[in-house]
């Protein structure tokens, strides 16, 4: 899988950390199957190229990752996609649509939307 075809894209003038920008973007790559399980990363160096970046960003990137249960190192051969990827993937996917939907109804809420009106708002941004 070659760079281009993942956007990963940074905003230099952003006060996001680039690290958190890259680390952010691989694990929306990995939770949707862009980067499926098994599969090889780039090497430091090559991402580091790529993005105009120092390598030591990428590795701590790759190194968090693999912390967090994303990633694995083989030893000679690069960073790979968790083998199993299944049980994260399912509990971080959750999780995310979870804090979306306490933000979306707090803020609908507040707003002085009710749960249905809400719903139906839902229903209808999704025939748009």
């Amino acid at each position: 899988m070659s760079l281009p075809d993942l956007d990963i894209t940074l905003d230099f003038r952003s006060a996001w950390p680039i690290s958190e920008q890259i680390k952010e973007q691989l694990r929306l790559l990995i939770l949707s199957g862009r980067l499926p399980a098994g599969e090889q990363l780039w090497s430091i160096r090559q991402l580091a190229v790529s993005l105009t970046i120092n390598p030591n960003t990428v590795a701590k990137v790759y190194r968090e990752l693999e912390q967090e249960g994303f990633l694995t190192s083989r030893q000679g051969k690069g960073c790979f996609v968790i083998d199993n990827t299944g049980p994260i993937i399912a509990q971080e996917r959750d999780i995310r649509v979870r804090n979306l939907g306490t933000g979306f109804l707090r803020e609908g809420r507040a707003l002085g939307f009710s749960v249905n009106d809400l719903i139906r708002l839902l229903k209808e941004l999704d025939d748009e």
